[in-house]
C-alpha cells in the first residue's frame, strides 16, 4: 500500500477469445498454437545474467507482449522476466510464478529474495519465477512526470481544503494521459494475467504455479478466472477481496483500523502501570483523542516534524493492529505534546506508506524507471480495473463526512477524493471471480493492509480454495514468516494436498505479541508517494 487497496477487479468473458490456446503439447515441449498470439507464445528468451551483483545463475530476459490482446497485431510492450533453476530433476514439477504486490510492485529480483526464505523442498519441487509487471520497473514503465507533492495521495478531508484536493486528483488524471494516453487504459489487472499465461507458454509449461501477495492474491485470483486449467498449485497470501476493488479495498483499511484501535486500547488500559495512558479502553482512547485535537489546534512537535491530528491519524492507523509499537508511540506523543523529550527508545515508528504489497525483493540496479512509477503504476492499475469509480466530486464528499464519523482513525482519508474521479473511462469491465481452482488462502487475523474481512471475502470468492487464519498474527504476509501456516503451504506446494476443511492455527507467542515490522524477512513493499504509516504493513 505504498501503502495499500481493492474490491471488485476486471471484466471475465473477452479473454477466453482473446487467448485461446496457449497450451503447449506437454510440460517440457514448447508450445504448438497457430492464432494471432503464436509470435507471443513461440518466444525462445534470450536468457543472461541479471546483474554483476547477483550470481550467475540468476538469469533476465525480456520477451514481447500486445499491448492490448484484443489487437495483438499492434503496438508491443517490453515484459522483464527472471529466473533461478532451483528444482532437482527428479522432483521437477515446474515454474513457481511469484509477485509482491502493489499495483506498482517490481518482481524481478523476487526469486533470489525468496530463495533464502522459501523451504528446501519447494525450491527442489520448483524453478523460481519473478518479472515486472507490465507499466512497472524494467516492464515498458509508465510515468505520469509527478512531483513528490502530487505523489503524496493520502488527505483528509476538511471543508477548507477539498477544493485543492478535488484539483489535485483532477490534475493527476491530467497528467497521466498527457504522458501515457490510451495505453493507460491496458494497464489492468486482466491484462497482466494474460501477461502470466504468455511467461507461462514461453517457459514451455502446461501449467504454472504461483506465490502472490497482498495485490498479488487479487493477480492469482484473476488469473485462475481466465485460466483455469492452467493454474496448478496457487498460494494466495493476505489476500484482497475482489469483490471491493479498488475504492473499497481503500476504504477497508479504516474499517480493519477500528477493531484493532479498540484492541488496543484494551490491550494499553490493562499495562496503565507501564504505560500511563489511561486505566481502561475508554480512557485510553480519550488520552489518544486528546493528543490528536491538540495536534488540531497546535501541531506536535515530535522528534523535529510537527503533526498535525490528521497527520497523527494517518501516521498511527497501520501501528494499532501491533499493540505494543502503539502504545510506545502514544507515549511519544504524549510526551512530545507536554514539550518533554520523548525518552529513550520510544521515537516516532520510521513511516511505511499504504499499498497493497507483501514482498520487498531487494533492488539491483540496471535500468531506471522514472522517478515516479510506483505512484504511476498503483492508479493505473486500479483506475484501469475498477469503471465505477464515482465521477461527481460530491459524493466524495459526502462519503468522507459520513466515514470519518463512522471511523474515525481514517475514514475521511480512505473515502475523499483521488484520481480515478477523473481518469477517462474504457477498457474491459471489472472481472467477477467466482474460481473452482483448488488454491490456499493465508491470512493474518490482525493485518492492516488487507484486514481478516478482505480474505474472507476472496474465500468466499474461490469457491475450490481452502483458507489457513492465523489466528493472532499480527502483519501483512504469513508465508515465510515462520507462520503455523507455513507447513500447510509447504505440504501444498510440494504435494498438492490441500487441507479438507477452512481451518485456523494460533500464531506463536512472540508473533502474536506485536511487533511493527512485520514479518521477518518478507518486509511490506512501499508504494512511492504516501505520506506513510509505521507498523506491520503498507500497500496491498
Amino acid at each position: 500500500m505504498r501503502s495499500s487497496r481493492t474490491a471488485s477487479l476486471l471484466a471475465a468473458g473477452a479473454a477466453a477469445v482473446m487467448v485461446p490456446v496457449l497450451l503447449p503439447a506437454t510440460a517440457s515441449a514448447a508450445p504448438s498454437v497457430t492464432g494471432p498470439l503464436d509470435p507471443y507464445l513461440s518466444q525462445k528468451p534470450a536468457w543472461h545474467r541479471c546483474s554483476a551483483e547477483t550470481p550467475a545463475s540468476f538469469q533476465c530476459a525480456t520477451i514481447k507482449v500486445p499491448l492490448d490482446y484484443g489487437k495483438p497485431g499492434g503496438r508491443k510492450l517490453d515484459l522483464a522476466i527472471s529466473r533461478w533453476k532451483t528444482s532437482t530433476k527428479r522432483q521437477h514439477r515446474g515454474a513457481l510464478l511469484l509477485n509482491p504486490g502493489g499495483p506498482g510492485g517490481s518482481g524481478l529480483d523476487m526469486p533470489l529474495f525468496m530463495g533464502g526464505e522459501l523451504p528446501k523442498s519447494v525450491k527442489k519441487t520448483y524453478d523460481l519465477v519473478g518479472f515486472d509487471p507490465r507499466g512497472v520497473g524494467e516492464s515498458s514503465p509508465v510515468g505520469c512526470g509527478l512531483t513528490d507533492k502530487e505523489q503524496d495521495w493520502e488527505r483528509p478531508y476538511k471543508e477548507a481544503t477539498f477544493a485543492k484536493d478535488v484539483a489535485w486528483a483532477r490534475n493527476v488524471a491530467a497528467k497521466c494521459y498527457a504522458r501515457q494516453g490510451d495505453r493507460l487504459r491496458h494497464l489492468s489487472t486482466r491484462d497482466t494475467a494474460r501477461d502470466m499465461d504468455v511467461i507461462r507458454a514461453v517457459l514451455g509449461e502446461k501449467k504454472i504455479s504461483y506465490l502472490g501477495y497482498s495485490y498479488g492474491t487479487y493477480l492469482g485470483a484473476v488469473y485462475t478466472q481466465l485460466f483455469p486449467t492452467r493454474a496448478d498449485r496457487f498460494v494466495l497470501d493476505s489476500a484482497v477481496d475482489p469483490a471491493r476493488v479498488w475504492r473499497g479495498m481503500i476504504q477497508v483499511w479504516a474499517e480493519g483500523a477500528e477493531p484493532a484501535f479498540a484492541r488496543w486500547t484494551e490491550w494499553t488500559a490493562e499495562r496503565n502501570s507501564a504505560y500511563r495512558l489511561g486505566a481502561t479502553p475508554q480512557a485510553v482512547r480519550k488520552t489518544f483523542y486528546d493528543l490528536v485535537a491538540q495536534a488540531d489546534r497546535k501541531p506536535i512537535d515530535v522528534d523535529g516534524t510537527r503533526m498535525t491530528g490528521a497527520d497523527i491519524r494517518l501516521t498511527s492507523r497501520a501501528t494499532f493492529f501491533s499493540v505494543r509499537d502503539a502504545a510506545e508511540w502514544v507515549v511519544t506523543l504524549k510526551k512530545a505534546a507536554a514539550g518533554k523529550p520523548a525518552g529513550r527508545g520510544l521515537k516516532s515508528p520510521a513511516p511505511v506508506p499504504p499499498s497493497f504489497a507483501g514482498a520487498t525483493p531487494p533492488s539491483f540496479a540496471r535500468a531506471t524507471p522514472p522517478e515516479d512509477n510506483g505512484t504511476a503504476a498503483f492508479w493505473s492499475v486500479l483506475c484501469a480495473d475498477q469503471r465505477d469509480w464515482p465521477r461527481d466530486p460530491e459524493q466524495y464528499r459526502a462519503d468522507a463526512i459520513r466515514d470519518r464519523k463512522k471511523y474515525p482513525l481514517y475514514g475521511d482519508f480512505g473515502s475523499s477524493v483521488k484520481p480515478c474521479a477523473f481518469w477517462k473511462t474504457g477498457g474491459e469491465r471489472t472481472t467477477k471471480v467466482d474460481s473452482k481452482v483448488r488454491a490456499l488462502i493465508l491470512q493474518n487475523e490482525w493485518d492492516p493492509q488487507t484486514p481478516l474481512t478482505s480474505g474472507q471475502g476472496l474465500r468466499r470468492a474461490m469457491k475450490g480454495a481452502k483458507m489457513v487464519t492465523v489466528a493472532g498474527g499480527v502483519g501483512h504476509g504469513v508465508y515465510g514468516n515462520k507462520s503455523c501456516a507455513d507447513k500447510t503451504a509447504t505440504a501444498y506446494l510440494t504435494t498438492g494436498k490441500l487441507p479438507s476443511k477452512d481451518i485456523t492455527c494460533e500464531a506463536a507467542p512472540q508473533a502474536a505479541a506485536p511487533q511493527a515490522a512485520g514479518r521477518g524477512g518478507l518486509l511490506p513493499l512501499p508504494l512511492p508517494g504516501s505520506r506513510g504509516l509505521p507498523g506491520p504493513g503498507s500497500r496491498f
